[in-house]
């Protein structure tokens, strides 16, 4: 069954529902009301009749006949006098004690019931009951008197009649109200579906060619357009990934060049070893040792940047005074240069891990190209972490380009590196949603940084700070 027909069936049901338990609910206090105003009457009659008893004590009600001897009620009430206003429907008959008409409506007689029987034996006071007399219903007060008792009947085909009105009238409403949600059902849901359809058509043209780049119609502020919106977008950050993992594998491959024909001349070396002297034999050994680590260290670069293996990482609490500590002492050991630590005591929300690949990438990217014209200052300011070098700084030019993936300044082009140091540390920094920056220092030199944000994500709440902020080219 297609949306379209559930949400038209949908409509119909409640529409038809609710005019349904609106009928019935009328019809059932109408009952009620009109059983209440017949029921009031026939008491007042019957009040009426103990009232005349007071005075005439026979009443006119035949108690001295004895139970062969009937007559006819000629439309006057006993006792003499004229009938008054609230007598105009009813119709009155007299029971003797063993229940037997002695005085019967000129219409004709009423039907007596086991429950009038036992009001005129004087077991029960009162009785009433609705019974039918030449297929008209009437309802039927039976009251205890002296010696017998009186029943009082009014006819119920007035009522009937207003209530058979009110069962039609609600069965043709019903009728209106289905064919008219029917047909406002019908375009609520063609309007519905047809953006689905579409927004369905699209989805099956990118599953069928696999293009990203295809025209999702867009349009209104329901589910249905959220919806459109959401998947408009989703077919945009496919694009942006899919054209970022052609943009790495492209540089990936402009930057495997280099060391790879490096490698290619070293081992067309190797294959003259024995006619080359103790030093060209240890330049090619040394030149083999720096190309291998440096293509190690390319393609670790290349496979943390290309895939989101950090995401697994928990997030905990992390001392950034500390771990600024055992950054520093291992950048000595590893480049032999001054590290100088300036750093507050300070506990983040955050990766260990990352946080620990970040400073030490901007403390690496420091060392070289500051080498030795000065010591290296890794200051943490509250959630504030920069590096401080005296190195040549960074020209105007390339400080919006810093952090890009590849991207190696002139300068750079002859040291080692892959060019993903700092792009990895604006990764790192964007997925827990803080900010990256970099200028030049004040007496030469640059400073390079994150920022984490003042609120930092909480740790267990499964949350990726990042997502939101995005991630530096991330594929």
């Amino acid at each position: 069954m297609s949306l379209r027909v559930k949400l038209v069936i949908g409509l119909v049901v409640l529409a038809a529902g609710a005019t349904v338990a609106l009928g019935v609910s009328s019809y059932l206090d109408t009952a009620r009301r009109l059983q209440r105003t017949v029921d009031r009457s026939l008491d007042e009659a019957a009040l009426s009749i103990r009232r005349d008893r007071v005075g005439d004590p026979d009443g006119g009600l035949g108690a001295d006949r004895t139970p062969g001897d009937r007559r006819r009620d000629r439309g006057r009430l006993p006792g003499g006098g004229d009938r008054p206003r609230s007598f105009e429907q009813i119709l009155v008959q007299v029971l003797d004690a063993s229940g037997n008409p002695i005085v019967v409506p000129g219409s004709g007689e009423l039907p007596v019931d086991d429950g009038a029987r036992r009001v005129a034996s004087g077991a029960i006071d009162r009785f009433r009951d609705d019974v039918a007399v030449d297929g008209v219903r009437f309802r039927v007060l039976t009251t205890a008197t002296s010696g017998g008792a009186v029943q009082l009947a009014r006819s119920l085909a007035e009522t009937d009649d207003l209530l058979e009105g009110i069962r039609t009238r609600t069965a043709a409403a019903v009728v209106v109200v289905v064919a008219l949600a029917a047909g406002a059902g019908w375009l609520i849901a063609r309007q519905v579906a047809r953006r689905l359809e579409r927004l369905t058509g699209a989805a099956e043209q990118v599953a069928a060619t696999g293009r990203l780049d295809v025209d999702v119609p867009v349009g209104g502020r329901d589910e249905a357009g959220r919806l459109a919106v959401a998947f408009n977008g989703m077919l945009q950050a496919l694009a942006e990934s899919k054209q970022a993992q052609r943009r790495l594998v492209h540089d990936a491959a402009h930057e495997l060049r280099t060391p790879l024909t490096s490698l290619r001349a070293n081992v067309a070396a190797l294959r003259r070893f024995g006619r080359l002297d103790a030093d060209e034999q240890a330049r090619v050994v040394r030149d083999l040792d720096e190309e291998t680590r440096e293509l190690s260290l390319l393609v670790n670069d290349l496979v943390e940047s290309a895939t989101e293996q950090r995401v697994d990482e928990p997030v905990t609490p992390v001392p950034l005074d500390a771990l600024a500590e055992r950054v520093a002492a291992r950048a000595r050991r590893r480049h032999g240069c001054e590290v100088i630590v300036d750093a507050e005591p300070v506990v983040v929300e955050a990766r260990a891990g990352a946080i620990d690949r970040a400073m030490t990438n901007l403390v690496d990217n420091a060392a070289k190209f500051a080498g030795a014209a000065g010591p290296i200052e890794l200051v943490v300011r509250n959630t504030r972490v920069e590096v401080r070098d005296r190195g040549p700084g960074i020209a105007p030019d390339d400080l919006p380009k810093v952090f890009d993936r590849f991207h190696r300044s002139d300068a750079a082009r002859a040291l080692p590196g892959s060019g993903l140091g700092l792009s990895i540390v604006k990764d790192v920094a964007e997925r827990h949603g803080g900010t990256v920056f970099a200028a030049g220092r004040d007496g030469g030199g640059a400073v390079v940084g994150f920022e984490l944000p003042a609120d930092p994500v909480e740790p267990g709440d499964g949350r990726d700070p990042g997502r939101a902020a995005g991630s530096a080219g991330g594929v």
